[in-house]
């Protein structure tokens, strides 16, 4: 590796230096600065041209005198020290220690930026992941190797929800004890830093986690390497030893925004809504470094959690993402407003790959079966409560009525659930064939007829389901 040292910078402001007269760096590369009282500072170069190198300084521009200013080009990326020991510590962004830990000390350390996956090496996601969430687990499934994003809003509960599914997440089976969690988050307050941590703490799954945790006033060029840093360690834990990995990251949008802001320091020219014009191939970039390589026993499956501006679905982060990913998982404001926690709606959400991962040999043979069913009542309850807003509920015929007790049950019961309450999938199917009690057996058309003999409650009591 060669190492290069010049004194040459010719400005210093709002984090960046510009250099001139340095050849043959290339961006992206690794800079270490020392000032005038000898300390050091870690930058990243940004931008190449033959007069100038503009460099990014992740401690900051405050107190550097240029004339005594030295850069040294490492002249290679980022690199994040890999080991098992990566499982139970807290990282920040750049994977240095927040634990009060010592630094890990490992022989390998790996490129953050990792390398593509062969798409022909790549093997078709399937395997159940049980989050412990009904509105997940019993319509939206998650397959091992499958990417599923969460879309949120400002001022909804994304993060707890996040934190429950880092809790909770697991494997049904024998391969349970291969299953770990990576988790991410970026531009957060002290507050949410300090709620993540003890959140897994206090229940005990940091022992199989690892946190990369990048604070709201920490460089915002080290939010862009956060979520490279997480899927690096993912990638070394699944694919060298073998884990089946859950990664986590939220706020994608706080990592857009943080792009913009360094696309518009770049000089680069700015897209739809002021984004770079390369916003998709960046979120591909992260988003495809998921999933199963052949012949290689472990799995990387991503949670990508990202807030719609203004509940915007059509914002370029979400409208971008669901490009690349393989459903969504979708949080609505009018469930939190009722205080339903997780406010999921279940109708806009969608898991394209939960086919191949329910049913007979993954979770239970009416399981697909009985998705199907309570997406149709649920569907159709929905017509019937805007019936009734319009003639009134005292109206309507009686199968009607029966319709808006087991929409009110389904929210209730079903979908809203404690944040500390993790639910079994087959306790998850054995309500919801409570649910589907409430409504008359001809009107459960998607399920059959030995299903019905098995598991319908004939004389299942619509007020005794109903809502406290």
């Amino acid at each position: 590796m060669s190492i290069v040292e010049y004194r040459s910078a010719t400005s210093a402001r709002g984090g960046l230096v510009l250099m001139r007269g340095v050849p043959g760096v290339a961006a992206g590369s690794r800079v270490l600065l020392r000032d005038a009282a000898g300390g050091r500072r870690n930058g990243v170069v940004l931008r190449v041209s033959s007069e100038a190198v503009l460099v990014q300084v992740f401690e900051g521009t405050d107190g550097l005198d240029l004339e005594h200013t030295w850069a040294r080009f490492l002249d290679e990326p980022y690199r994040l020290a890999v080991s098992r020991e990566l499982l139970g510590r807290v990282f920040n962004g750049l994977g240095q220690p927040r634990d009060g830990r010592p630094p890990l000390i490992a022989r390998e350390r790996r490129d953050v930026n990792g390398a593509p996956i062969n798409p022909t090496a790549r093997a078709y996601p399937r395997e159940f992941i049980q989050t412990g969430i009904s509105a997940i687990d019993g319509m939206n499934a998650l397959t091992r190797g499958q990417k599923l994003p969460i879309f949120s809003g400002g001022g909804l509960p994304h993060n707890r929800l996040a934190a429950q599914i880092v809790r909770q997440a697991r494997l049904i089976g024998e391969e349970a004890g291969q299953f770990v969690v990576v988790f991410a988050a970026f531009g957060i307050s002290n507050a949410e830093a300090r709620f993540f941590q003890e959140s897994l703490e206090d229940s005990g799954a940091l022992t199989r986690t690892v946190m990369f945790l990048n604070l709201a006033d920490e460089p915002v060029i080290e939010r862009l390497l956060t979520p490279r840093a997480a899927l690096t360690a993912a990638e070394y834990l699944a694919f060298e030893l073998g884990y089946h990995v859950l990664v986590v990251m939220t706020d994608m949008t706080a990592y857009c925004e943080a792009l913009r802001e360094v696309a518009v320091q770049r000089g680069d020219v700015p897209a739809r809504r002021g984004y770079p014009g390369y916003l998709y191939s960046d979120l591909a970039e992260l988003y495809e470094r998921a999933g199963r390589i052949r012949e290689r026993s472990g799995s990387i499956t991503l949670i990508p959690v990202l807030s719609m501006p203004a509940d915007d679905i059509t914002h370029p982060v979400p409208d971008l993402t669901g490009y690349i990913t393989e459903g969504q998982i979708v949080l609505a404001r009018e469930l939190a407003n009722q205080g339903i926690y997780p406010p999921v709606a279940v109708l806009p959400s969608l898991s394209r790959l939960m086919k191949d991962g329910v049913g007979r040999d993954h979770t239970r043979e009416d399981h697909p079966q009985v998705a199907s069913q309570l997406f149709a009542s649920y569907a159709r309850a929905q017509e019937v409560r805007r019936l009734a807003a319009i003639i009134g509920a005292e109206d309507l015929a009686e199968g009607e009525r029966r319709y808006l007790a087991f929409a009110e049950a389904f929210e209730h019961r079903f979908v809203q659930q404690g944040e500390d309450e993790e639910r079994s999938v087959i306790d998850t199917l054995e309500l919801a064939w409570e649910l589907l009690s409430l409504l008359p057996r001809e009107q459960l058309t998607r399920v059959s007829e030995a299903e019905l003999a098995r598991h319908y409650k004939a004389s299942a009591n619509p007020s005794a389901l109903a809502p406290p």
